[in-house]
């Protein structure tokens, strides 16, 4: 299972947005892009990446902000015969994973201090590409 969300970084001349797909399991981003506005774009961009990347997913879980509900967006899902997952409006728990992204990309406490990229791709593996 993946999931997606958003956010914007305060810049001094005002805003960027910043999303990225994330892999439930291991918390590892899969996928991430930044732009000047809050188009559908940059979101569907950051999800064909990941799909060429890192293959398909089972379930896609989004909030339901109008770039994940956009045509553009589900389409990209729905012709991968993704099976699309949506939050209730205003309930940001119920993707809690993406949400803590936004505050820490840090080691996890869950995962014995180990990062995302070492519990995606297996500590072991990890080693073998260093």
């Amino acid at each position: 299972m993946w999931c997606t969300d958003l956010t914007y970084i305060r810049l001094n001349g005002g805003f960027v947005y910043l999303t990225a797909v994330m892999d439930w399991h291991s918390r590892y981003v899969l996928s991430w892009e930044l732009s000047a506005t809050m188009d559908t774009e940059f979101c569907v961009s950051a999800l064909e990446r990941a799909l060429r990347c890192h293959g398909t997913p089972c379930i896609f879980n989004t909030d339901q902000d109008f770039q994940y509900t956009s045509h553009e967006f589900v389409k990209v899902l729905k012709d991968k015969g993704i099976q699309i997952s949506m939050d209730g409006k205003g309930r940001a728990m119920d993707n809690i994973f993406i949400e803590r992204l936004w505050r820490s990309v840090r080691s996890h406490q869950s995962f014995n201090r180990q990062t995302p990229v070492e519990i995606y791709h297996g500590k072991n593996q990890l080693r073998m590409v260093e």
